[in-house]
């Protein structure tokens, strides 16, 4: 349940905080006075597309963010888990931030995230119908999206697509086998050759700078014995050996010691470099021993660097990219083989598509019953909103080889009066049948969803009167199990309403801004008379404004 929403500088808004209740809630307000602003701001929240102009006039950026109460909501929880954000006590917060040149920066849980991730949010946390809903239903694909959503079967949905695209991809690569056979076996020997090319020459990075330190110390094998030599004379060899002269020079300071008894760490210091000293001379007579002037060895490595020298040249990579350049040759050349095939590119072909129908007929298994029972709640609603004997069904003409949504187009057909044949719904309905009816449908379905929040932003455009208290009626019903908001402009809706907030638009010192009030038992009846009567509420508006209340 959305519980609070803070909004700053976004578009006639200069600082809004709000707690909101439980229940069914009425926004309501004049025209322009900014109404869906609300709306909008819980948009953004949730995914939607940010621009420049939502920024208030003059300022540098509008900040949004909503807290939610998800207690017992184990989906969310598990969402949050996957997602890796830190899970607050028992809500979730959104925030955004956009500024004055179009760029957002969306949070989670006070943790960076990105719009995608808003938007799968928002999938958990609300449901928002806009005032032009009914519009959309006008196109199939919408009709079909509305029906699978209000059946629970989204997540089939997108198995079947995930398998028909396989399906297109395998046609695809026949179709292309079949019509590049000539420049793929051109393109299959280039692949093999330089394959077995590489095999041959068997690099490894660990071996090549292993050859390379080798390579150094053949090269110059005179140099570095002649020099090992010559520091091991120094260390051991005639008066001026460095080891007989630290041994002097320890010696004296030994003497020195008996006058001053300080002068013994310095003796120590030299005794431990006369000790270094020797360690360094056996260890120059073991690497005398171990070098090896070997022409042969020298030649052999000669041969070896030049030849992966000129492999990466000729390949345009360094030689540290011959590995890669391997494995690369040899997937592609597996693809090449197995689009060399028609036969066995149309059995991969003939097996996807084997399981892309399996999974739409499932799909159509699950959609036979769904499509009878919303088809009659929507007949039913439909006789409620001043239709009586209109028919409302939903339509699955059959496909011979499935789309990415299955086996079967889904069309919603209707015959608004008593004896009228059913026909398309884009072709028959009126402008307020078609509100009417879409209202039933986003209703009825909105009942059957999971979602928390449900909001609704001028659905009942294009209706009134009696039409108008049974819409008010099914809200208020679906205000009981869940959270419902409501921008309507009908006084018989909004008296439905748990709770009222009245949208005004205010101008102070040349700034225009929009302030939301909570509304009390008094200031309800005044609300609903102005929506009554207009601007100048009489004793009779007042009087069947409470009557509508209930007061």
């Amino acid at each position: 349940m959305l519980e609070r929403l803070f909004i700053r500088d976004f578009i006639l808004v200069d600082r809004l905080e709000l707690d909101f209740s439980s229940g069914f809630g009425a926004l309501t307000g004049e025209t322009g006075a900014g109404k869906s602003i609300l709306v909008d701001a819980l948009g953004l929240l949730m995914g939607g597309r940010a621009e420049a102009s939502v920024v208030r006039n003059g300022c540098e950026r509008a900040e949004l963010s909503a807290e939610f109460a998800c207690a017992g909501h184990d989906a969310l929880a598990d969402w949050l888990r996957e997602q890796d954000f830190e899970p607050e006590e028992g809500v979730v917060i959104a925030r955004r931030v956009i500024d004055a040149g179009g760029r957002s920066r969306a949070y989670i849980n006070g943790a960076p995230a990105s719009v995608a991730q808003l938007k799968e949010l928002g999938g958990l946390l609300i449901d928002i119908h806009g005032q032009h809903a009914h519009q959309a239903l006008m196109r199939e694909s919408a009709q079909r999206a509305l029906f699978d959503q209000h059946a629970g079967l989204t997540a089939q949905v997108a198995t079947v697509g995930r398998l028909h695209r396989e399906w297109q991809q395998r046609e695809q690569a026949l179709a292309r086998a079949l019509q590049d056979s000539e420049s793929a076996a051109r393109e299959r020997e280039r692949l093999q050759w330089l394959v077995e090319e590489l095999e041959a020459l068997a690099f490894e990075p660990q071996a090549w700078a292993e050859l390379q330190q080798d390579h150094g110390r053949l090269a110059h094998a005179t140099q570095l014995l002649e020099g090992s030599a010559e520091a091991l004379a120094l260390i051991e060899e005639g008066d001026t050996a460095l080891d007989a002269q630290l041994a002097h020079v320890a010696a004296l300071l030994g003497k020195l010691e008996a006058y001053d008894p300080t002068l013994a760490e310095c003796r120590g210091l030299v005794e431990s470099a006369a000790t270094q000293v020797d360690e360094a001379a056996r260890a120059l007579r073991t690497y005398a021993h171990r070098i090896d002037a070997d022409p042969q060895a020298l030649a052999r490595a000669d041969e070896r660097i030049a030849a992966v020298l000129d492999c990466a040249r000729k390949h345009r990579v360094e030689p540290e990219g011959l590995p890669g350049l391997l494995a690369d040759s040899r997937i592609r050349l597996e693809q090449l083989q197995l689009e060399s095939d028609p036969a066995a590119l149309a059995a991969a072909r003939d097996a996807a598509l084997a399981a892309c129908i399996e999974a739409a007929r499932a799909l159509s298994a699950a959609r036979a019953p769904a499509a009878r029972q919303l088809s009659d709640a929507v007949t039913a609603a439909m006789s409620e909103l001043a239709m009586q004997g209109g028919r409302f069904e939903v339509v699955m003409q059959p496909r011979e080889l499935p789309s990415a949504t299955g086996l079967e187009d889904i069309e919603f057909h209707v015959a608004a009066n008593p004896g009228q044949p059913l026909a398309p719904l884009a072709k028959v309905a009126s402008g307020g049948e078609l509100s009417r009816i879409g209202l039933a449908i986003q209703v009825i379905a909105s009942a059957r969803s999971g979602t928390p929040t449900l909001v609704f932003d001028e659905v009942d455009v294009g209706i009134g009167g009696r039409v108008a208290e049974v819409v008010g009626r099914q809200l208020a019903r679906l205000g009981e199990a869940r959270q419902v908001l409501c921008v309507t402009h009908l006084p018989q809706v909004a008296a439905r309403a748990h709770w009222q907030w009245s949208i005004a638009k205010r101008s102070d010192n040349g700034q225009t801004r929009s302030a939301v009030t909570p509304l009390d038992a008094d200031a309800r009846v005044d609300e609903i008379a102005r929506m009554l009567g207009g601007e100048v509420i009489t004793d009779t508006t007042r009087a069947h404004a409470r009557e509508m209340l209930g007061y």
